[in-house]
């Protein structure tokens, strides 16, 4: 299991990337899809990542040590309309030429909601993804709000839209219940062992 994790450090510009470097672990989504909220459950830790009921509070990319040996790295949420346009222009500018530019991604976790279809902008991120070269996998947020009947579609509907699975690069995750911890702790674990 990873011990120790911190936060380091919340940027605006890419200027500002932490000067000891180390392999990243990216999480990158839409806006409200949980990613602060899987940070907390997975790290067993209520208060890491701040967590708001409105969309679109993370406007930085955050910075978190992990054992000392790689960082989370957790970009802002896209897509969120309540935002200017120009302030959302800017915060895809700089995910953008992160994804390009940074050279020490290890893997990336796009997170998408389990409850609802994938949507254009998840596509769009999925296939600059793949554009770039960067290996990643879906993780599949709130899973407790569905029944069984509901995670068997959400479960074909990926297959069909990534053309992919749970064998191959999908995890389904609860920060709720825990669901999924063991398939993220794998995947950590491949990642950076």
């Amino acid at each position: 299991m990873f011990n120790e994790v911190k936060f380091v450090k919340s940027i605006t510009s890419l200027n500002g990337v932490p000067k000891v470097r180390l392999p990243e672990l990216v999480l990158c989504g839409r806006s409200n899809v949980g990613k602060s909220s899987f940070i907390n459950s997975y790290f067993q830790r209520k208060k890491l990542a701040k967590i708001s009921s409105t969309p679109g509070k993370t406007r930085t990319i955050n910075y978190y040590l992990v054992d000392g040996k790689f960082y989370i790295v957790d970009l802002p949420g896209f897509g969120y309309a309540r935002v200017s346009i120009k302030e959302r222009n800017e915060w895809q500018k700089m995910i953008e030429e992160y994804l390009s530019g940074s050279g020490y991604i290890a893997n990336v976790i796009h997170l998408i909601d389990s409850r609802h279809e994938p949507t254009k902008l998840d596509l769009t991120l999925n296939n600059y993804l793949k554009e770039l070269d960067l290996p990643y996998t879906l993780l599949l947020t709130k899973t407790d709000k569905l029944k069984q009947s509901e995670l068997t579609r959400s479960k074909k509907v990926i297959k069909k839209q990534f053309n992919t699975d749970e064998s191959n690069g999908v995890i389904y995750y609860s920060s709720v219940t825990g669901f999924g911890r063991k398939e993220v702790y794998k995947l950590l674990v491949d990642t950076f062992n």
